[in-house]
């Protein structure tokens, strides 16, 4: 794998990281729905992922990493529709989504 790759799996296993850390330990919705800067916080490392997700596809687009394509169609819609992204979607990604690929990634990296 190039070492760029590497690179960009790493950050997105960081803004996953970040991510869990920001949520509220109870992870309870209606306690995220209230609070802006996580809100904010979890929407950039979702940016964060997308974009990473983006460069590694330009190099490698049969990379094995379910919904890759949706990852980055997540990121520019946060980005260029940050009107039309709700909260409880933002919430299913980091609660539902992220644990899936970050389970992809690492098994990625370990067989690299």
């Amino acid at each position: 794998m190039q070492d760029e790759i590497k690179v960009w799996l790493e950050d997105i296993e960081k803004a996953i990281s970040e991510i869990n850390d920001f949520l509220p330990e109870s992870r309870n919705f209606l306690e995220f729905e209230k609070d802006l800067k996580t809100k904010r916080a979890v929407e950039r490392n979702i940016e964060i992922i997308g974009e990473a997700m983006s460069r590694i596809l330009k190099i490698k687009p049969e990379i094995e990493i379910n919904d890759s394509r949706k990852i980055v169609d997540t990121r520019n819609r946060i980005i260029h529709g940050y009107d039309s992204v709700s909260d409880d979607v933002i919430w299913l990604i980091a609660i539902k989504y992220l644990p899936a690929l970050e389970n992809e990634i690492k098994e990625l990296k370990k067989g690299n």
